[in-house]
């Protein structure tokens, strides 16, 4: 079942511009890394789970693009941006050739898996 998204028909056409410019910035540069890089994991400061996703790739010999913003009290609303679009709701975000796999346990897995590579 797809997540819920509120109707465009519930939304009042003049905050149109609002929500579709709303860290726009942060969107654009996760999309551009994913686009071009095999594997790309978003993350944040202070949070120990990009570490170990990024321990855990550098243990598997696989390349990977590393984005940070901010930390638990800094940037948040940027890095809300980037959970509203993708739907996932933790950090580290990992994408494998352009398809958001989760984090950090999600990331252990297909690499027990051979998934990654």
């Amino acid at each position: 079942m797809p997540r819920k998204l509120l109707p465009e028909d519930k939304i009042h056409p003049a905050i149109r511009p609002t929500i579709d410019g709303s860290q726009i910035d942060i969107v654009n540069e996760v999309e551009a890394a994913i686009g071009s890089n095999d594997v790309v994991v978003i993350g944040m400061a202070q949070n120990p789970f990009p570490k170990k996703a990024r321990k855990a790739l550098d243990a598997a010999g696989i390349e990977y693009t590393y984005l940070e913003y901010g930390s638990y009290l800094k940037e948040w609303r940027r890095r809300n941006a980037l959970k509203m679009w993708s739907g996932w709701p933790t950090f580290p975000m990992v994408f494998n050739r352009g398809v958001l796999i989760g984090g950090f346990n999600e990331l252990q897995k297909l690499l027990a898996a051979g998934e990654i590579k």
